[in-house]
């Protein structure tokens, strides 16, 4: 009995040592990115990334917590613009921190996440002219360490980010290319 106990424990042991091996194999980033071709030009897309207070009208995340408490610092957009955010387990809590921004071009975002777990991650949004509109790309990438290296194991990280990403990306489009189709108004 002794014996079959110790076999058992011994083949647990190797198979726990050589999952761990595994797991150090993986790549210590991850990378998600979604693009859409929206008929806009940058101009007028790039305001809704570049201005933090915008996001509320297409941003996916907006949706998740109805209750979570916000906070806009800094500027009102471009670099140093902050948003705070906390709310619900599906929320987490965290920040947004424009880093680098080029006039409809490109807006890059420091993304920290402090609940429910610690992660600093670099958000870009590119715009490039294309065929009459523009060619958004919503990047994400970062480090990852080996508890999350194991989650990317079971959890499709890519997919469930980037179908947040996509749908972020539709709303954008559906709001610029309204605002594209508007008539201008005079003053």
């Amino acid at each position: 009995m002794l014996t079959t106990i110790l076999y058992v424990a011994g083949g647990l042991l190797v198979l726990l040592i050589g999952l761990a091996i595994f797991v150090q194999t993986r790549s210590g980033e991850f990378h998600v990115a979604r693009s859409l071709k929206i008929d806009a030009p940058p101009e007028a897309i790039f305001p809704h990334v570049n201005n933090l207070a915008a996001w509320k009208a297409w941003s996916p995340f907006e949706k998740v917590d109805p209750n979570m408490s916000k906070s806009l610092e800094g500027p009102a957009e471009g670099v140093g613009a902050v948003y705070r955010w906390s709310g619900n387990s599906r929320a987490g809590a965290g920040s947004t921190t424009i880093v680098d921004s080029v006039p409809n071009q490109l807006v890059q975002i420091e993304l920290k996440m402090t609940a429910p777990m610690n992660c600093l991650n670099d958000v870009r949004f590119t715009f490039e002219p294309q065929d009459g509109g523009t060619l958004v790309t919503w990047d994400m990438r970062g480090p990852i360490g080996f508890f999350g290296k194991c989650l990317h194991m079971v959890i499709n990280c890519d997919k469930m980010c980037g179908d947040q990403f996509t749908e972020g990306l539709t709303n954008l489009k559906e709001i610029a290319e309204s605002e594209a189709k508007a008539p201008a108004t005079s003053t």
